[in-house]
């Protein structure tokens, strides 16, 4: 299997979350997989660019199953790759794993700005973001909501088994919202933690959640060999 990590938005894929993950499969001898989403430029970031970006990567790779993990944003962009990657193509994605899954993105900038703030940055092109990945502010380009708009995590049929970790005390992603998204979904296991968005308190829970998912607890004195 590839396992493939989509880290968040404004973040990076040398992100710490990531390099935890990491290390943690590479002592299972699993290679994780992390595109930096924001390539070539942060300012002209679509949705519809990431899945590109993570399909060219996937396409450079043997063909085999791929499991997505998908932090925050990069959550909402593993739900659209997946409905897309079905089985029998070279790259299927078998499984995801989704940590404080952004699921109502486009809704979620439109009630964090207002429709003022909204309307504003479709006038400027322009909205002013600290990026963490760089560690200073950089502008933001209106494309990003206005591809966003186009795709709705909750009308998008996805068939694969889904580990979802949340955070009651979220901060950026309504468990709520969450809960609602697991609730009618058979194929979807909601795991809630006492934790917020970046979820660093539980990152030893999500981990043996994603071993026993992935079936890599039973592997530690036996390391796989795949990547």
């Amino acid at each position: 299997m590839h396992v493939c990590y989509l880290h968040g938005f404004a973040s990076s894929a040398q992100s710490s979350k990531a390099q935890w993950l990491a290390g943690r499969f590479a002592a299972h001898g699993v290679t994780l997989h992390c595109p930096d989403l924001n390539e070539p430029d942060f300012s002209t970031l679509t949705i519809t660019r990431m899945i590109d970006r993570i399909e060219s990567e996937l396409r450079e790779l043997p063909p085999a199953p791929v499991v997505l993990i998908g932090s925050s944003l990069g959550g909402f962009v593993a739900v659209q790759l997946a409905a897309g990657h079905r089985r029998g193509g070279a790259h299927p994605v078998e499984r995801m794993i989704l940590l404080a899954p952004a699921l109502d993105f486009p809704q979620d900038c439109a009630r964090t700005l207002g429709a003022e703030g909204v309307a504003r940055w479709q006038a400027t092109n322009r909205l002013e973001v600290f990026h963490y990945g760089y560690g200073e502010r950089r502008p933001l380009g209106f494309a990003l909501y206005e591809d966003a708009s186009r795709y709705d995590a909750f009308k998008t049929g996805i068939d694969v088994p889904v580990l979802i970790f949340q955070g009651r005390a979220d901060e950026s992603v309504d468990p709520a919202m969450v809960e609602r998204f697991a609730r009618t979904r058979p194929n979807v296991t909601l795991r809630l933690l006492d934790d917020g968005h970046q979820l660093l308190d539980s990152l030893e829970i999500i981990w043996r959640g994603i071993a026993e998912a992935l079936g890599l607890a039973m592997r530690a004195g036996n390391p796989a060999s795949s990547s």
